[in-house]
């Protein structure tokens, strides 16, 4: 879904001639499949060949997502409706979701959506960075190959497990990895054949060799270092990796693989089974899911008649539609749990309008980012997902305790509106008549009451956070049929494609940092960790603070998903013994991680928002420092007060 959004409208951005700076999701293909292509005869036939292989991957990933929502749906109703549990639901769903993480991974990999820093490599000029991406489609082939056997191995081993529900071999689920990973490293050779320039190619492929090889030379050297391998793995490859613009999934492979394979002797194929065990938890279910109804809230203009109601009640007052993006915002982040697909069904709709009042594109995009950020911890946030997966924290703490912080820092950021346009000439502007508000409100009632029937369902017990997405799809197609009338069926298809392309991007990210997640706590990293952070003078106030920068900067570099991973597992156990609440801390850890996921230079999901909102990134970095600032005031306040987070659990 995100890739979508993003996708389509870099592409109309790119016509400004700043397409490079927005790449949220890592096209690693950007340079190999634009301008800076060398035709050639053979060129024809790859294409087919691309087109071909996409097809056939496409399809079977968007059917699994279908498959997804009905088996949840179905254990829903047989066990609250019928009072007849399914009890083959979950592991049918499990086995299913596997298959759909890597070929969507691989979807991903083919549309060039795999998450990717670019910020320095969409610098460069076009040669460099045209090498720089052929660069980064080997490192991905290096990681692809290394760890193919093994993968296939693992499939093999779990033939021996037989499934308790279904009875089958688990060979079945675990046979996904091998197959996605092939599928992954035709996809990069394909690129490769495509782009035709074949002196960077080898360039390139020499510099790659040269570097794996310096890594194979160097292992006498390396096993004796102990735990400064950490550094020259986990801080040195992964870093090199992340700022060269290698997919981030793949520079944490390549660094925990290196590591594994160089300096200990533990089997490759215990990577395998933590990657599968990373992108496996049934909770991230939720993940692909809520990225649907995402997309579908979109399409069945159910975004836009929550949007048209708030404009009815805010609209004739100074910065009033300005309060509306921050509403609106916080309302369609209660549905969707992509930042990409909450500003993507806003933006179309406010921003138009808000350029006719007068107000700055450069204001609003950064307006757009600062609501992406201050709504982070609305639920369904996927990023609130994904911490309870790899903590172990209850999702219906964090479903309950996000509503509260993403409503402070609301009102700081409403604050700054209201300062900044307290001038503003409103005078061309009509007031809404009460019977106009009426209207709006009646259209907009099924669309407003989404969100509160998707926490009612948790909270209730109807069902899992896993399987209320399901509830608020359902919700949504009957909503758009036969209330909005609304329902492109044309679009089905591709949105599924979507779906399941992001949410391989994610799910892969996942399962890597989990493999190194897993090496940190194997090396006895985290022990030390807990000793230096446990001894921190000032005790919890010191820790929290140290978290909010480490968590500013580990936003801004690595996105907040796969920072959350790596080291959600280690710093929560040091949270609750220096005596702060889990629940606060996922609160500020995740509002810091937002504030440096949309701050430039850096943060993605800054130049998403201009994508989104179709403006030069150059013209938002002023404004948005002003945002950042109020978010900041915010984040201070939801730290020093846990009850903002806690005092309704």
């Amino acid at each position: 879904m995100e890739g979508q959004i993003w996708r389509s409208s870099l592409v109309a951005a790119g016509e400004g001639g700043w397409h490079a700076d927005l790449t949220p999701h890592a096209a690693v293909a950007h340079a190999l499949n634009t301008q800076t292509l060398v035709t050639s005869a053979d060129r024809p036939v790859i294409d087919r060949l691309q087109r071909a292989l996409g097809a056939l991957v496409e399809w079977p990933a968007a059917l699994l997502v279908v498959a997804e929502i009905v088996v949840l749906f179905a254990g829903v109703v047989s066990r609250y409706v019928l009072h007849s549990p399914l009890t083959w639901s979950d592991e049918l769903a499990s086995m299913l979701f596997l298959w759909l993480a890597m070929l969507g991974a691989a979807v991903a990999f083919h549309r060039g959506e795999h998450m990717r820093m670019t910020a320095l490599v969409a610098r460069a000029g076009p040669s460099l960075r045209a090498f720089l991406d052929v660069v980064a489609t080997l490192a991905a082939l290096a990681f692809l190959l290394l760890i193919v056997v093994p993968s296939a191995d693992y499939a093999y081993e779990e033939s021996y497990i037989t499934t308790p529900a279904l009875q089958i071999a688990n060979s079945w689920r675990a046979a996904a990895l091998p197959v996605g990973i092939v599928l992954m490293a035709l996809f990069a050779l394909l690129r490769l054949l495509r782009f035709g320039r074949w002196p960077i190619v080898a360039g390139a492929l020499a510099l790659v060799a040269v570097i794996i090889g310096a890594f194979v030379l160097a292992q006498p050297l390396l096993k004796p270092l102990g735990n400064i391998n950490l550094l020259i793995f986990f801080v040195g490859v992964v870093a090199a990796c992340v700022f060269a613009g290698v997919p981030i999934a793949f520079g944490f492979g390549l660094a925990i693989y290196g590591y594994l394979a160089l300096t200990t002797h533990t089997p490759l194929m215990v990577l395998v089974g933590r990657m599968d065990e990373g992108m496996s938890h049934l909770i991230l279910l939720s993940v692909p899911l809520f990225v649907f109804l995402g997309l579908l809230i979109e399409m069945t203009g159910m975004a836009r008649a929550m949007v048209a109601f708030l404009a009815s009640l805010l609209g004739h007052v100074r910065g009033g539609l300005h309060y509306v993006l921050v509403g609106a915002m916080y309302l369609v982040s209660g549905i969707s749990g992509a930042k990409a697909a909450d500003m993507a069904a806003v933006a179309p709709v406010l921003l138009p309008e808000m350029k006719k009042r007068g107000a700055k594109p450069g204001d609003l995009v950064a307006l757009l980012s600062a609501t992406g950020a201050q709504t982070e911890t609305i639920p369904p946030s996927l990023v609130l997902i994904t911490i309870g997966s790899v903590t172990g924290v209850s999702i219906a703490a964090l479903f309950t305790g996000g509503l509260l912080p993403g409503a402070v820092l609301a009102i700081t950021l409403c604050m700054l509106v209201w300062w900044r346009y307290r001038d503003e000439d409103l005078s061309h502007v009509s007031h809404a008549s009460g019977g106009e508000i009426l209207k709006a409100f009646v259209v907009a009632l099924p669309a407003l009451a989404l969100p509160f029937v998707i926490r009612a369902a948790v909270v209730e017990g109807v069902a899992t956070a896993t399987e209320v997405s399901t509830i608020g799809i359902v919700y949504a197609l009957l909503a758009g049929l036969l209330v909005y009338r609304k329902f492109d069926w044309q679009r089905l298809r591709p949105m599924l494609v979507e779906t399941a392309s992001l949410s391989g991007a994610i799910l892969l990210i996942i399962g890597t940092a989990t493999g190194m997640a897993w090496g940190l706590t194997q090396s006895g990293f985290s022990r030390a960790l807990a000793t230096a952070m446990t001894g921190l003078p000032g005790g919890a106030a010191t820790f929290m603070a140290v978290s909010v920068l480490a968590f500013v900067i580990l936003g801004s570099v690595l996105e907040g998903i796969p920072a959350i991973v790596l080291f959600g597992p280690l710093l929560f156990p040091i949270a609750r013994a220096v005596g702060i609440h889990e629940v606060h801390y996922a609160m500020v850890v995740i509002l810091a991680m937002g504030i440096g996921l949309f701050a430039p230079p850096f943060g993605v999901g800054y130049y998403a928002a201009c994508a989104i909102g179709r403006v030069d990134p150059a013209e938002g970095i002023r404004p948005i420092w002003g945002y950042l600032l109020a978010l900041l005031a915010g984040l201070i306040i939801v730290a020093v007060f846990p009850w903002i987070s806690i005092g309704f659990l």
